[in-house]
Protein backbone atom coordinates (compact mmCIF):
# COMPACT_ATOMS: atom_id res chain seq x y z
CA UNK A 1 0.00 0.00 0.00
CA UNK A 2 1.29 3.43 -0.95
CA UNK A 3 1.60 6.16 1.61
CA UNK A 4 0.34 9.18 -0.31
CA UNK A 5 -1.86 12.21 0.16
CA UNK A 6 -2.77 12.24 -3.54
CA UNK A 7 -6.01 10.69 -4.85
CA UNK A 8 -5.60 7.04 -5.87
CA UNK A 9 -6.78 7.68 -9.44
CA UNK A 10 -4.00 10.25 -9.87
CA UNK A 11 -1.34 7.92 -8.50
CA UNK A 12 -2.56 5.04 -10.68
CA UNK A 13 -2.51 7.26 -13.79
CA UNK A 14 1.04 8.33 -12.90
CA UNK A 15 2.05 4.68 -12.44
CA UNK A 16 0.86 3.95 -15.99
CA UNK A 17 2.89 6.90 -17.30
CA UNK A 18 6.06 5.79 -15.52
CA UNK A 19 5.67 2.12 -16.51
CA UNK A 20 4.77 2.82 -20.15
CA UNK A 21 7.51 5.38 -20.69
CA UNK A 22 10.11 3.23 -18.93
CA UNK A 23 9.15 0.34 -21.24
CA UNK A 24 9.36 2.65 -24.27
CA UNK A 25 12.72 4.07 -23.16
CA UNK A 26 11.29 7.61 -23.11
CA UNK A 27 11.81 10.51 -20.75
CA UNK A 28 9.14 13.08 -19.95
CA UNK A 29 8.89 16.66 -18.72
CA UNK A 30 5.92 18.73 -17.60
CA UNK A 31 5.18 22.46 -17.75
CA UNK A 32 2.40 23.29 -15.31
CA UNK A 33 0.46 26.43 -14.62
CA UNK A 34 -3.01 25.85 -13.11
CA UNK A 35 -2.05 22.42 -11.74
CA UNK A 36 0.83 23.95 -9.76
CA UNK A 37 3.08 20.88 -9.78
CA UNK A 38 0.35 18.29 -9.20
CA UNK A 39 1.37 16.24 -12.26
CA UNK A 40 5.02 16.08 -11.18
CA UNK A 41 3.95 15.28 -7.62
CA UNK A 42 1.92 12.34 -8.90
CA UNK A 43 4.75 11.04 -11.09
CA UNK A 44 7.27 11.28 -8.26
CA UNK A 45 4.99 9.20 -6.02
CA UNK A 46 5.99 6.23 -8.18
CA UNK A 47 9.18 4.38 -7.26
CA UNK A 48 11.59 4.49 -10.20
CA UNK A 49 10.09 7.68 -11.62
CA UNK A 50 13.58 9.18 -11.82
CA UNK A 51 14.24 6.91 -14.81
CA UNK A 52 11.44 8.67 -16.68
CA UNK A 53 10.91 12.22 -15.34
CA UNK A 54 13.61 14.70 -16.36
CA UNK A 55 11.94 17.70 -14.77
CA UNK A 56 8.96 19.86 -14.21
CA UNK A 57 8.33 23.56 -14.51
CA UNK A 58 5.69 25.34 -12.45
CA UNK A 59 5.23 28.59 -14.33
CA UNK A 60 2.21 30.20 -12.76
CA UNK A 61 2.92 33.78 -13.78
CA UNK A 62 3.48 35.11 -17.28
CA UNK A 63 6.93 36.26 -16.17
CA UNK A 64 7.84 32.70 -15.17
CA UNK A 65 6.51 31.35 -18.49
CA UNK A 66 8.77 33.80 -20.32
CA UNK A 67 11.85 33.30 -18.12
CA UNK A 68 11.78 29.53 -17.62
CA UNK A 69 10.10 28.26 -20.80
CA UNK A 70 10.94 31.04 -23.26
CA UNK A 71 7.28 31.77 -24.05
CA UNK A 72 7.32 35.03 -25.99
CA UNK A 73 5.66 38.14 -24.64
CA UNK A 74 3.94 38.49 -28.04
CA UNK A 75 2.26 35.08 -27.67
CA UNK A 76 1.07 35.92 -24.15
CA UNK A 77 -0.20 39.38 -25.12
CA UNK A 78 -1.85 38.22 -28.35
CA UNK A 79 -3.47 34.96 -27.24
CA UNK A 80 -3.43 35.15 -23.44
CA UNK A 81 -1.91 32.86 -20.83
CA UNK A 82 -4.72 30.32 -21.28
CA UNK A 83 -4.51 29.54 -24.99
CA UNK A 84 -3.33 26.89 -27.38
CA UNK A 85 -0.50 29.17 -28.48
CA UNK A 86 0.76 29.59 -24.92
CA UNK A 87 0.36 25.90 -24.03
CA UNK A 88 2.22 24.93 -27.20
CA UNK A 89 5.02 27.39 -26.42
CA UNK A 90 5.21 26.04 -22.86
CA UNK A 91 5.45 22.44 -24.11
CA UNK A 92 8.16 23.35 -26.63
CA UNK A 93 10.06 25.25 -23.93
CA UNK A 94 9.84 22.37 -21.47
CA UNK A 95 11.05 19.96 -24.15
CA UNK A 96 14.02 22.17 -25.01
CA UNK A 97 14.96 23.13 -21.45
CA UNK A 98 14.70 19.58 -20.06
CA UNK A 99 16.09 17.48 -22.90
CA UNK A 100 13.16 15.06 -22.46
CA UNK A 101 11.66 12.97 -25.26
CA UNK A 102 8.16 14.32 -24.67
CA UNK A 103 6.73 17.27 -22.76
CA UNK A 104 3.20 18.20 -21.81
CA UNK A 105 1.99 21.66 -20.80
CA UNK A 106 -1.13 22.62 -18.87
CA UNK A 107 -2.59 26.11 -18.51
CA UNK A 108 -6.09 26.98 -17.41
CA UNK A 109 -8.54 28.60 -15.06
CA UNK A 110 -9.03 26.60 -11.88
CA UNK A 111 -11.25 29.19 -10.18
CA UNK A 112 -13.06 30.19 -8.21
CA UNK A 113 -12.47 33.51 -9.98
CA UNK A 114 -10.56 34.51 -13.07
CA UNK A 115 -12.97 33.17 -15.64
CA UNK A 116 -14.67 35.06 -18.46
CA UNK A 117 -17.39 34.34 -21.02
CA UNK A 118 -14.81 33.04 -23.51
CA UNK A 119 -12.63 31.30 -20.92
CA UNK A 120 -14.81 30.26 -17.97
CA UNK A 121 -13.66 28.54 -14.80
CA UNK A 122 -12.77 24.98 -15.76
CA UNK A 123 -11.34 25.98 -19.18
CA UNK A 124 -7.97 24.19 -19.48
CA UNK A 125 -5.58 23.94 -22.42
CA UNK A 126 -3.04 21.16 -22.96
CA UNK A 127 -0.20 20.74 -25.43
CA UNK A 128 2.22 17.91 -26.13
CA UNK A 129 5.61 18.33 -27.81
CA UNK A 130 7.91 15.48 -28.83
CA UNK A 131 11.58 15.40 -29.67
CA UNK A 132 12.22 15.20 -33.42
CA UNK A 133 8.57 16.02 -34.24
CA UNK A 134 7.73 18.79 -36.69
CA UNK A 135 7.43 21.92 -34.48
CA UNK A 136 4.96 23.41 -36.97
CA UNK A 137 2.43 20.66 -36.22
CA UNK A 138 0.68 21.85 -33.08
CA UNK A 139 -0.64 19.07 -30.86
CA UNK A 140 -3.02 20.63 -28.35
CA UNK A 141 -6.47 20.28 -26.87
CA UNK A 142 -8.89 22.39 -24.86
CA UNK A 143 -11.17 20.93 -22.23
CA UNK A 144 -14.12 22.47 -20.47
CA UNK A 145 -14.37 20.78 -17.07
CA UNK A 146 -16.91 23.24 -15.72
CA UNK A 147 -16.78 24.71 -12.24
CA UNK A 148 -15.82 21.61 -10.27
CA UNK A 149 -14.19 23.71 -7.59
CA UNK A 150 -10.51 24.58 -7.66
CA UNK A 151 -9.35 21.14 -6.51
CA UNK A 152 -11.67 19.35 -8.95
CA UNK A 153 -10.45 21.33 -11.96
CA UNK A 154 -6.81 20.79 -10.98
CA UNK A 155 -7.37 17.04 -10.52
CA UNK A 156 -9.12 16.60 -13.87
CA UNK A 157 -6.43 18.68 -15.61
CA UNK A 158 -3.66 16.57 -14.03
CA UNK A 159 -5.38 13.34 -15.13
CA UNK A 160 -5.63 14.62 -18.72
CA UNK A 161 -1.99 15.69 -18.71
CA UNK A 162 -0.89 12.26 -17.50
CA UNK A 163 -2.90 10.65 -20.30
CA UNK A 164 -1.05 12.84 -22.82
CA UNK A 165 2.28 11.58 -21.47
CA UNK A 166 1.47 8.00 -22.45
CA UNK A 167 3.30 6.71 -25.53
CA UNK A 168 1.12 6.47 -28.61
CA UNK A 169 -0.80 8.77 -30.86
CA UNK A 170 -1.37 12.21 -29.36
CA UNK A 171 -4.60 14.11 -29.72
CA UNK A 172 -5.45 15.52 -33.13
CA UNK A 173 -3.59 18.67 -34.20
CA UNK A 174 -5.16 21.89 -33.01
CA UNK A 175 -7.03 24.36 -35.17
CA UNK A 176 -5.54 27.58 -33.72
CA UNK A 177 -1.96 28.26 -34.72
CA UNK A 178 0.48 29.93 -32.36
Amino acid sequence: MMDTILPNQLVEAARKVVDANRAAGRTVAVAESCTGGLVCAAITEIPGSSEVLTGGFVTYSNEAKMAELKVSRDVLETFGAVSIATAWSMAQGALEESGADVAVAITGIAGPGGGSDKKPVGHVVFARAEKDADPDVVVADTREFGDLGRGGVRLQAALCALELLLPGEPAAPAEESP
